[in-house]
């Protein structure tokens, strides 16, 4: 079975707050050695399309990605969450 859903872009309002909410977290960090405005240089540079959605998600590890849930709305949340699942992700894993 393909994923298929994983390569799906969300709407663009959902991209939109995934985008935001992913700066926000990046920001939230010591940039001494750049790296925070590295990541977030690279997400304000990203569109809509193919699976950038999922490629914010990803730049984050497991207590990160918790952060960023907690900026989202449900909707998001279940966004994510099916797009993780049909990418094959373990749902234990799943914290959105």
């Amino acid at each position: 079975m393909e994923a298929e859903l994983y390569y799906t872009p969300p709407s663009n309002e959902l991209f939109e707050e995934v985008k935001e909410a992913s700066m926000n977290v990046w920001n939230g960090y010591d940039d001494t050695h750049g790296y925070a405005t590295e990541k977030v240089n690279r997400i304000k540079d990203l569109n809509n399309v193919g699976d950038n959605f999922m490629y914010m998600v990803s730049m984050f590890d497991i207590y990160n990605q918790v952060k960023l849930s907690s900026y989202l709305s449900e909707e998001s949340k279940k966004a994510v969450r099916e797009r993780l699942l049909d990418g094959g992700v373990e749902p234990q894993y799943i914290v959105f």
